[in-house]
């Protein structure tokens, strides 16, 4: 009984020094290895191509392109090509029975020759008045007739003039219905306007074709040698395009065939679709070998910035101030504290100056920036930190040039093949008075 004791015991304070070795060592190496370095998510700085554009979807159309109609009523006697027909300019596309055009122009042709007729006829009556007027003066001043038989014989002169004028104006007028006739007694036959490919046929033969209040559409001639893509532009983005400026795009039948073109003209009127103003923009493209067909949908960049051999970093590396957070006296020097308030989305802007306590460039590097900001006014500033030789990031301002959704332009302040922080950090300082730098080794960053 007493041995039971004894060996119960002897386990128990086995236990309970094992537990006892078993925390201090823990507690050892919890203070001895101090705070967990952070783990950055970093990039390297290289050197490439980057071009920022403007996409927008349209539809290719020829840029010239002519319907061709019908000015005459009548039936389609005769059609001579079909869709796809290549045609030049003044070849015979269509015949329309001419039966009732042929017909008045002999009718006009008829009572023209009628009015000439009354014409000589009436040449001769004006001629014989003219000698009796004549012989009546001749009369008169004799005093052989009355003053009356000589006011007959002008009166009757006079008359034969108005009727002869009455008659080559009744001939003029029938001239012209008869140019009318002959016109259309032409338009029976359809000739191509301009040279170009049939695209479209709207007619058959022996349709009957009705002009008298809108011209019959019979077929579309187009010219495919040129193209013009027409684009809808959203109104946030109209205004970063203009006349002449580069353009490239490419087509749902073949994504990695590209058109390099620029821009023809930006309507001014725009389209309302659902409440989404869009404004149309023409692009024109040379297409000799016939590659792009009409209708065809194309994705259209407009360039409106490209830059080569620059240095590039994403655009997550470029960071606002990082944010400071403060924690409370006594706790281990310099333990990081998570945040994301230190990225925002796409540019930030940095600080004039380089934060209190943090590692800022020399008045040498102050006096580059300086002088690379004015000779680029238009570049943005940003803060990037860059990872030290000791493995610490160190902020730096450095001027951005063009960026897209991945890709930032560097101007100055980073060279390829430095290492930048892609994500998020926070500085941690000391709550009161105490600064980092000064004391505790220095700011302590940590990623968000």
């Amino acid at each position: 009984m007493i041995s039971r004791l004894f060996k119960s015991r002897l386990v128990l304070v086995l236990g309970i020094i094992v537990l006892a070795a078993a925390g201090w060592f823990g507690l050892k190496a919890t203070v001895l290895s101090g705070p967990e370095t952070p783990d950055y998510q970093t990039a390297q700085a290289t050197r490439g191509d980057i071009e920022v554009t403007i996409s927008a979807a349209g539809k290719i159309t020829p840029k010239v392109s002519v319907d061709v109609g019908a000015q005459v009523s009548g039936q389609l006697q005769e059609l001579l090509v079909e869709i796809g027909d290549e045609v030049e300019k003044g070849d015979l596309l269509a015949r329309i029975d001419p039966t009732l055009a042929q017909t008045s122009v002999e009718a006009n042709r008829a009572q023209l020759s009628e009015l000439q007729a009354s014409r000589k006829q009436q040449q001769a009556t004006l001629e014989l008045a003219r000698a009796d007027a004549d012989r009546a003066e001749m009369l008169y001043e004799a005093d052989a007739i009355a003053r009356a038989e000589f006011e007959s014989a002008q009166a009757e002169l006079t008359i034969a003039q108005g009727r002869l004028e009455a008659i080559e104006a009744q001939i003029q007028r029938q001239s012209s219905s008869l140019q009318s006739e002959l016109a259309n007694l032409e338009f029976t036959r359809i000739y191509a306007p301009i040279s170009g490919t049939v695209v479209s046929s709207a007619a058959v033969e022996g349709q009957t074709l009705n002009a008298n209040q809108t011209a019959p559409i019979i077929l579309t001639i187009a010219d495919l040698g040129v193209m013009t893509v027409e684009t809808d532009v959203s109104e946030a983005d109209v205004l970063r395009i203009d006349e002449g400026q580069e353009a490239y795009f490419t087509t749902l039948g073949d994504a990695t065939r590209r058109w390099d073109t620029t821009v023809r003209q930006v309507l001014p009127t725009p389209e309302v679709l659902n409440d989404v103003v869009l404004y149309k923009a023409l692009v024109d493209v040379e297409n000799p070998q016939g590659r792009l067909k009409p209708q065809m949908t194309a994705q259209v960049f407009f360039v409106t910035g490209r830059a080569f051999n620059a240095v590039l970093v994403p655009v997550t590396a470029l960071q606002s101030r990082p944010a400071r957070t403060e924690r409370p006296q006594g706790q281990g020097g310099g333990q990081p504290v998570a945040s994301n308030d230190g990225r925002r989305r796409g540019f930030m802007q940095a600080d004039a100056a380089s934060p209190d306590g943090e590692a800022g460039p020399g008045s040498q590097h102050r006096e580059d920036f300086r002088r690379a900001r004015e000779a680029n006014p238009e570049a943005e500033t940003a803060t990037v930190l860059v990872m030290a030789g000791d493995g610490t990031p160190q902020p730096r301002r450095v001027l951005v040039g063009l960026k897209t959704r991945t890709m930032a332009e560097i101007i100055h302040g980073i060279e390829a093949g430095e290492t930048v922080v892609t994500g998020g950090v926070s500085i941690q300082r000391p709550a009161g008075n105490e600064r980092g730098g000064r004391r505790g080794g220095g700011p302590r960053f940590m990623r968000g």
